[in-house]
């Protein structure tokens, strides 16, 4: 929601959750043939992130589902950039810093 209404407030208008787009993505711009991943550190296993940390017990459970998580994704971004689509992916951890994170998203959807 931080994002959303952020990129609201911006000005640019966008739909959620295109099914028809590899990975659903968060927010799609398809006049600018963009598209936003929000994800969790946790789900998505963000690299070098302190929310991203393994969960201590089921690890036979937790590790195979994780990671699969993360392959997913980096397919849904590789079959994004076959269909001539540009996307960017923001981290919960990211989240915090309003300044940092509107810039970010300027200079994405109007490079």
């Amino acid at each position: 929601m931080v994002v959303r209404k952020l990129v609201h407030a911006m000005g640019y208008r966008y739909r959620l959750h295109r099914k028809d787009l590899p990975g659903a993505p968060d927010l799609v711009f398809a006049s600018l043939g963009k598209v936003i991943f929000v994800h969790g550190c946790f789900w998505h296993l963000h690299q070098g992130c302190s929310l991203a940390r393994m969960p201590k017990s089921r690890l036979d459970f937790w590790k195979p589902k994780l990671e699969a998580n993360r392959e997913r994704d980096k397919k849904n971004l590789r079959q994004l950039k076959k269909l001539g689509w540009t996307s960017i992916t923001i981290w919960e951890c990211q989240l915090g810093d309003d300044k940092k994170l509107r810039d970010r998203i300027e200079r994405f959807l109007n490079a």
